[in-house]
């Protein structure tokens, strides 16, 4: 299986730039091991399991918790599909073998 995890977490009483807080939550998805690709507007993670999914995005709000954030914002949008892997890089692929290389 395959769960794909789009997600964009970050506080919005804790200022105007959130790149303190945003690197944080990075930094806790790189050390899950997890493949991902960060992007301007969200961040994608693919796991196995749906289970684990739920629980970075727990781990990312508790992140936010800790450095003292009371009102967090999140977007989370999931592609699940059984018997497939390696989508991060494989949907970007399939696109790029019907129309040659796309900006990454």
């Amino acid at each position: 299986m395959s769960v794909l995890l789009n997600m964009a977490m970050f506080p919005t009483d804790c200022g105007e730039n959130k790149s303190e807080y945003v690197s944080e939550i990075i930094k806790l998805i790189r050390e899950c091991g997890y493949p991902y690709q960060l992007t301007s507007m969200a961040t994608i993670i693919e796991t196995d399991k749906m289970s684990q999914a739920l629980e970075i995005i727990q781990m990312c709000y508790n992140k936010l918790e800790e450095l003292n954030c009371n009102r967090v914002y999140s977007t989370i949008t999931f592609d699940i599909r059984k018997g497939h892997e390696n989508r991060l890089e494989g949907k970007v692929a399939s696109i790029e073998e019907k129309i040659g290389k796309v900006s990454k």
